[in-house]
């Protein structure tokens, strides 16, 4: 049964049936001379590190300024998965992983990223002090945490152990969610490990309850352990949505290459005070510890938006490593870099990623 959610959000901020609500009566469209097109865009968890410029490009005026409104929601615990909203038609776009594309694909439906955000997935193998984790080697005859059975970070954990030679009846994997839950599951000794994002990954250490035995957080550490660029957060949309609504398209991509030429040019404190208080501190985390932590992790974010040379490949492997049946895939049409290259022309910008093959 395919089911590859994404992480979800803790914090329910902006729910998709508010969003309904608030936009029912407006249409998406490219704007075909009737003003301001506006697009609906869910988030797999709008208020985490990995996710942070879809709102960084609200709080910055710039859906605004390149004339779109973009209209953010979030998936919630229990709620709806931001890719299948995308997939049913309940939004238009999706603040989601690449990978989604390829398992779209291989279920028969056509959807692309259109816009590439990061070039890691933005996880840290958190492990429990005395559990003896140092590699995906150690995993043997652990519990290891995920999100939820079925999601990017379910892909990853068995991908990983994969890599080191165990079958999937030498380790176990359990959802413990994110956020507290997470960090609740290595208190309390219900698992090992939790694969997790930032800043919960801070929480975690400042709580000295686990430390990162795997880096998947920064491109660097990506490319050491998934054996290349492994691209994840981007917006994804169905092929036959972005073929009709070009000029919308246009303007959402061009708004967040802004964002993350932004990002690439400002420290981690700037990004945090861009952002409502309610995402860079709560119960479990300080605004220190969210600065701290983006610091460690601000290198996943790639500066142009443009999908790098074989990081398709690198996710395809991935896939296979875990089981997908993929021979079908054709990587060519699951992306596509030409709104980006468009975006940083159109804004001056000299892009430093060499885009992936648009043939696959």
């Amino acid at each position: 049964m395919f089911k590859r959610p994404l992480t979800r959000s803790l914090a329910g901020a902006l729910v998709l049936s508010a969003t309904l609500g608030l936009t029912a009566c407006s249409s998406s469209g490219s704007g075909s001379g009737s003003g301001t097109p506006t697009v609906k865009l869910m988030v797999g968890g709008i208020d985490k590190q990995i996710y942070l410029p879809y709102q960084l490009a609200q709080q910055l005026g710039y859906y605004k300024k390149f004339g779109v409104n973009v209209v953010l929601s979030t998936e919630t615990d229990g709620g709806i998965g931001a890719e299948d909203a995308m997939a049913s038609g309940q939004v238009d776009m999706t603040g989601a992983w690449y990978v989604h594309t390829i398992d779209f694909q291989v279920k028969g439906k056509a959807v692309e990223d259109i816009v590439n955000l990061s070039g890691a997935p933005g996880e840290r193998e958190m492990c429990t002090t005395n559990s003896g984790v140092h590699s995906p080697a150690d995993f043997a005859g652990k519990t290891l945490g995920v999100t939820d059975l079925g999601s990017g970070t379910d892909t990853l954990t068995q991908f990983l152990a994969a890599q080191s030679k165990l079958k999937p009846d030498q380790y176990s994997r359990i959802g413990v969610g994110a956020g507290s839950t997470a960090v609740a599951a290595l208190q309390n000794g219900k698992t090992a490990c939790v694969m997790t994002t930032q800043p919960t990954v801070t929480a975690i250490q400042k709580k000295n309850i686990g430390y990162s035995a795997v880096d998947l957080a920064t491109t660097t550490g990506a490319q050491q352990a998934m054996g290349g660029t492994w691209p994840s957060a981007g917006v994804l949309a169905q092929t036959a949505w972005v073929n009709s609504h070009k000029e919308a398209a246009q303007k959402v991509v061009n708004a967040l290459v802004a964002t993350m030429h932004w990002i690439d040019s400002h420290s981690a404190a700037d990004i945090a005070n861009a952002l409502p208080p309610s995402y860079v501190s709560n119960g479990t985390f300080t605004k220190d510890d969210y600065i701290s932590a983006l610091t460690q992790d601000k290198g996943q974010f790639l500066p142009d938006g443009i999908m790098p040379a074989n990081g398709p490949k690198t996710v395809l492997a991935t896939e296979k490593l875990v089981g997908v049946k993929t021979d079908s895939v054709n990587l060519g049409t699951t992306l596509t870099n030409e709104f980006a290259i468009a975006a940083n022309k159109a804004q001056g910008f000299t892009t430093s990623t060499t885009p992936a093959d648009s043939n696959g």
